[in-house]
């Protein structure tokens, strides 16, 4: 079940790159890699980027490595990660097994099962995981979550920390605040060295997971907006990207939602529930408990690329009703992807209203993945 689990993980990961034909000529065989106003999208079960001079790099597969300098920001998607080239801007990154051996410049938040941080971080550092590793020095905040946490670097800002066990190596130094959340009866030892008892603050595990621990940054309108630009950047970017290198795939998919959206909705919530009760029921069996985070991780990525699809789709849809033709060439694939994504974002602010419409969006697109890859009896067409 566990190997099942990890072939539909990267399944996911790499459907775009298994639609592609021709490999890629700068990169292992099955890759599928293009480069648009000076950045770098690639996919493939085995992706590989080493030639120097991108700006923003996008990458997904089943093992992506990074051997390259970046002079912007890094978005990568994998069951095996090595980032080994320094990044001149942000990363953001999620993999069950996260390596980050480059210097980063910017911020790096990181989402994994394994997560190595081997070299400095400049701004700001954002990791979760089973297991997290920080080695390498952290010129910003830290805000770390795990099972078992590492630390044996120094931190220059304020660190908040949640996790079952806590190990602090020799190097480790927290020169901001190191605010604590324990579980009822959990002391966690903090040696002299890594901070002095005025700077220690502990606090209950219960105000972590109400959102309060994870409230560092303070934001103002500015940063607001600016997030906002950039989850329709990235939304539109993933969609314009699956629907250039898989476009017959993208199109049956986005025509399904669209000619039967409720029945992909309801396929969509059944999908969902299927995968996120399977953490239940592996949970039960004890022995299934190490698959879990496999299990939530895999409900996580289908239901980002859902919201990718849905909103792609939802794009098309505006489109046709302005009296336009179906998208046919790379441009108009991106500007629907744009068009999607920036009606979403919009529709998401609503209250209420917003939130139910994305999770909507979300399930409906989960439902077109699911039904162009299982194709159940029901869905077939006369």
């Amino acid at each position: 079940m566990a190997r099942l689990l990890v072939f539909f993980l990267s399944f996911f990961l790499v459907f775009p790159a298994w639609a592609q034909s021709e490999a890629s000529p700068d990169g292992p065989p099955g890759q599928a890699s293009f480069a648009l106003g000076g950045d770098r999208f690639a996919a493939g079960q085995q992706v590989l980027l080493a030639d120097s001079g991108a700006d923003d790099v996008f990458l997904a597969g089943q093992t992506a490595t990074l051997a390259a300098l970046v002079s912007g920001s890094v978005h990568a998607m994998a069951q095996e990660l090595v980032l080994d080239g320094p990044i001149g801007g942000d990363v953001y990154a999620m993999a069950m097994n996260a390596t980050l051996n480059g210097a980063v410049s910017g911020d790096a938040t990181l989402m994994g099962y394994r997560v190595i941080v081997g070299d400095a971080v400049k701004g700001d550092l954002r990791a979760t995981g089973g297991t997290v590793r920080i080695d390498g020095p952290v010129g910003g905040y830290a805000l770390v979550s795990g099972s078992t946490v590492i630390v044996n670097a120094p931190i220059t800002g304020d660190m908040n920390l949640q996790a079952g066990r806590v190990e602090f190596g020799p190097d480790a130094r927290v020169d901001g605040r190191l605010t604590l959340y324990e579980a009822q009866g959990q002391t966690i030892e903090v040696p002299a060295s890594v901070a002095p008892a005025d700077r220690i603050e502990r606090r209950a595990l219960s105000d972590w997971e109400s959102g309060e621990g994870r409230d560092i940054a303070r934001y103002g309108w500015r940063q607001v907006l600016w997030k906002f630009v950039y989850g329709v950047v990235i939304v539109a970017a993933l969609a314009g990207l699956i629907a250039a290198v898989a476009p017959q795939h993208v199109a049956r998919m986005r025509r399904r939602l669209l000619d039967a959206p409720f029945r992909t909705l309801w396929f969509g919530f059944l999908t969902q529930s299927v995968l996120a009760g399977s953490a239940i029921l592996f949970a039960m069996t004890v022995i299934g408990i190490v698959v879990v985070p496999a299990s939530i991780l895999l409900a996580v990525i289908a239901g980002f690329f859902g919201y990718v699809i849905g909103a792609y789709a939802l794009g098309v849809g505006l489109i046709l009703l302005a009296g336009r033709g179906e998208p046919d060439s790379l441009a108009q694939r991106v500007i629907a992807a744009v068009v999607g994504a920036l009606a979403a974002g919009l529709i998401g602010l609503v209250p209420l209203f917003g939130w139910i419409f994305v999770l909507a969006l979300t399930l409906a697109g989960v439902g077109a993945i699911s039904v162009r890859l299982f194709r159940p009896a029901f869905f077939v067409e006369a």
